[in-house]
């Protein structure tokens, strides 16, 4: 697919994403970022009912996921807890744009998170939820264990970024899980599946958001 005349892309359901020159590809779905944020990461991971969820997130990208995470605790008064790793950040000004207008804008850990955006330490404690974004290597990062009650796997995909799909590092990913803690994915692909599975999870096929027929939910049940 040639690259698009801008980084910022509307996508169907009135959300954006951006493209990402180094991989060669869309942050988010380009047929609705803000649909899968929900559907594959928010639902698939059980957090929308979670009354105090610790979320990790491998690739935050530009923030749709943890915007969408924000905005539905906070309409529900529930403590929240992120943690993501970002090897590559976009411009504040990316964020900011496909931020505009929608969902978690005006959170203040957002709005605190935009203003340190990217100079490390971005950690920011605002409004009943804490966020704090790793800028580096997820692949040789420490990570914590038993410690994610959700797990949004969102990497570029394995054909562009196989590093983050393989079994060595989904087992690292599975040991950061707290007992009942689930995975979510946007990638039904085969070999992703049996490394999750290879890693101890218990694996389930979900329909997928709009542009795909299938996601993947792994379960960390032991």
């Amino acid at each position: 697919m040639p690259e698009p005349d801008s980084s910022i892309l509307e996508t169907p359901d009135g959300s954006r994403t951006a493209y990402n020159a180094r991989f060669g590809e869309a942050y988010g779905s380009r047929h609705g970022a803000a649909a899968q944020a929900r559907h594959v990461f928010v639902e698939g991971s059980g957090t929308y009912r979670h009354p105090a969820p610790r979320v990790l997130e491998v690739g935050f990208g530009v923030g749709v996921n943890f915007r969408a995470t924000l905005a539905q605790t906070a309409g529900r008064e529930a403590a929240l807890d992120y943690l993501a790793y970002e090897f590559d950040p976009a411009p504040v000004d990316i964020l900011q744009s496909v931020a505009a207008g929608q969902e978690g804008t005006d959170h203040p850990a957002w709005q605190g998170l935009i203003d340190l955006w990217p100079q490390p330490p971005v950690e920011v404690n605002a409004g009943g939820a804490r966020v704090q974004v790793v800028i580096g290597n997820v692949l040789t990062a420490s990570l914590p264990e038993d410690w994610a009650t959700a797990l949004y796997l969102d990497g570029f995909s394995p054909t562009r970024n196989p590093e983050v799909w393989t079994p060595e590092f989904a087992a690292r990913l599975s040991r950061t899980l707290a007992p009942g803690g689930v995975l979510a994915t946007y990638s039904a692909a085969g070999h992703v599946r049996r490394a999750l599975q290879a890693a101890g999870l218990e694996v389930e096929r979900r329909p997928g958001a709009p542009g795909k027929r299938e996601c993947l939910r792994a379960v960390r049940t032991a």
